[in-house]
């Protein structure tokens, strides 16, 4: 039997770029947003057009560009912010408008000071005037799990009835619990008049360290969209992790059987890239993207992995693209190495591009005699200071494939065989160790 599709709707470039310290400029904005395509991503949120002429732009600018999946922009329940957000995607090959509107009492009696009357007209008209602009209308009742829940139904079914076609379902400050969360999306389906005719959405936030369970437990409940971040970036605490909930429902399929359309390999590659952008590096613990993931220190761990990898890892690092943790770059590396490496790290060279690249990484090996990944990231940011584009890597990564032939019969590198694993068991620093960026975060006040 055929499993559920599920939707995969990235907010990095929205909600993830709201944490404090990592703002991205258009061209930043942009080359992520190609690294999402890679990826496979089905949504992505582009951005809050109103916010910013360089958010509209950069909106703009992706629409224009990235064309297989759907692009999102976030509006209020405002007449301007609709208008501006189709101003912004109105190129896309797929757009898609994104209202949201706070249902909470809290947030309507201190935030917006209006009525759950004048909320329910602004969140129905909201819709309907983004319906008429744009065929793909999606609903957020912001602060949701916080929300009354007769008055919740009631806002869901006049959106609903208004066009719009998907409904999400905030856990805005990540008060929820997986059993909460899961009984919500069950009244909501049960209660509202219209709801199988359109898409449920979560969005979850990390406050209680429960995102991700939250959204799985949406997805257990009948949603068929998932919001989520790379490296689970966002608001205070992030949003869930996209390599989480992809890779849970990978690995447990019992447990999880539903599909999503995430090229596995490219996972790294895109953790890497929002770091890098970002510069905020990833936990050494994260699952899945972290520095340790892969890293086994105890012997009797030790001892496991060398006789069969299974005794102690549940997915191969090659499944999320983490690359072969016995090429090590030092002085005697060569170019094809060199180039390797990068493109696995998300970045790919033309010839110019690669000299000057490996002239400063040659001065460099010899000076700390192992480069690692951190080290790597660096020299290709002072590349780029100095006004070299370094284009990202493409999805099929050729060069990636004839180098590893090439790589693997030098002697300059060793790599091991596919499938093995390491002889000492480590890997390699995945961790962008980058010092600390205290930007200020434009305050959006109306994020989901």
């Amino acid at each position: 039997m055929d499993r559920p599709r599920i939707i995969i709707f990235d907010t990095s470039l929205r909600d993830g770029e709201q944490s404090p310290g990592c703002s991205m400029n258009v061209e930043e904005k942009l080359r992520l947003a190609q690294q999402l395509d890679r990826l496979g991503v089905d949504v992505i949120e582009a951005g809050f057009p109103i916010a910013s002429d360089g958010d509209f732009e950069a909106v703009r600018a992706i629409s224009a560009s990235v064309r297989r999946p759907i692009i999102a922009a976030l509006a209020r329940a405002v007449p301007g912010d609709i208008d501006r957000a189709w101003q912004a995607i109105q190129g896309a090959a797929r757009p898609r408008i994104h209202v949201v509107l706070a249902t909470s009492d809290i947030h309507l009696k201190y935030k917006l000071r209006i009525t759950r009357e004048e909320c329910l007209e602004k969140a129905r008209e909201s819709v309907r005037r983004a319906k008429a602009l744009c065929a793909d209308v999606e609903f957020s009742p912001e602060d949701a799990t916080r929300s009354d829940q007769d008055f919740l139904c009631q806002v869901v079914e006049a959106v609903v009835a208004a066009g719009a076609t998907t409904v999400n379902i905030p856990d805005t400050v990540g008060y929820s619990t997986p059993e909460d969360y899961g009984r919500l999306l069950r009244i909501l389906r049960e209660r509202v008049a219209g709801i199988e005719k359109v898409t449920i959405s979560t969005h979850c936030h990390n406050d209680l360290g429960l995102a991700v369970a939250n959204s799985m437990a949406g997805v257990q409940a009948g949603a068929r969209q998932v919001e989520c971040t790379i490296n689970g970036i966002g608001e205070r605490a992030g949003n869930a992790s996209l390599e989480e909930i992809v890779m849970a429902m990978r690995v447990r399929p019992d447990r999880y059987p539903y599909e999503t359309g995430i090229v596995g390999e490219q996972i790294y590659a895109s953790s890497q890239m929002l770091a890098e952008i970002t510069r905020v590096p990833v936990q050494p613990n994260k699952a899945i993207t972290g520095r340790n993931a892969f890293a086994h220190e105890a012997g009797i761990h030790q001892d496991g992995m060398l006789k069969n990898p299974l005794t102690y890892e549940i997915m191969t690092p090659q499944s999320v693209g983490v690359p072969d943790s016995r090429l090590v770059l030092g002085k005697h590396s060569g170019r094809h190495a060199l180039a390797l490496r990068c493109e696995q790290l998300g970045h790919q060279f033309d010839r110019r591009e690669l000299d000057e690249v490996y002239r400063r990484f040659v001065v460099l090996a010899d000076r700390i005699k192992k480069v690692q990944d951190s080290h790597l990231l660096e020299l290709i940011q002072e590349v780029c200071a100095q006004g070299k584009r370094i284009p990202p890597a493409s999805a099929a990564m050729p060069y990636a494939k004839a180098a590893s032939a090439a790589v693997a019969s030098s002697n300059e590198v060793q790599l091991p065989f596919p499938g093995t694993a390491p002889a000492n068991g480590s890997t390699s620093s995945i961790t962008v160790a980058f010092a600390d960026y205290h930007g200020e975060q434009e305050d959006y006040l109306w994020g989901v």
